[in-house]
């Protein structure tokens, strides 16, 4: 769930920039736009998420980010796409990466608990749970 200024952020971003498909083993994508924003890589990425097709997302959602290395939705939502194709490392590096642009992310750290928590790393899943939880009462992470 974007929020406001995560979606005019995206805005921002789309208006300064496209991105050509890359090409696939057997020439472009025939089901994509020479030019798409980020926007519409996202909104495919999670049309792909929505019926199953899980790797495809993936790999719309690392187009995102790869465009847009700040853009917390698109590493939250490559997290949750990993750990659901069970690539639990992967969901744990991209759910990292998504809490450290937003540190006082309550959803970001609660996914991260998840994806330690399916990894079997529960030291690790149990402190990002905590964290999660003080955002939850309304507090801060420290150092932000």
């Amino acid at each position: 769930m974007a929020t406001r200024a995560a979606a005019s952020g995206r805005r921002a971003i789309c208006q300064r920039l496209t991105t050509v498909v890359a090409p696939n083993a057997f020439g472009t994508d025939p089901t994509m736009s020479m030019e798409q924003t980020l926007d519409e890589i996202f909104d495919d990425a999670n049309g792909d998420l929505a019926v199953g097709d899980l790797e495809s997302a993936v790999e719309k959602y690392r187009r995102c980010v790869q465009i847009a290395p700040d853009f917390f939705d698109g590493w939250h939502a490559l997290g949750m796409s990993l750990m659901k194709l069970g690539r639990f490392p992967e969901a744990i590096e991209a759910g990292k990466k998504a809490v450290e642009l937003r540190p006082n992310d309550q959803i970001g750290w609660t996914s991260l608990s998840l994806f330690y928590n399916r990894a079997g790393n529960i030291k690790e899943a149990e402190a990002a749970g905590a964290k999660a939880k003080i955002l939850s009462w309304g507090g801060k992470i420290a150092g932000t």
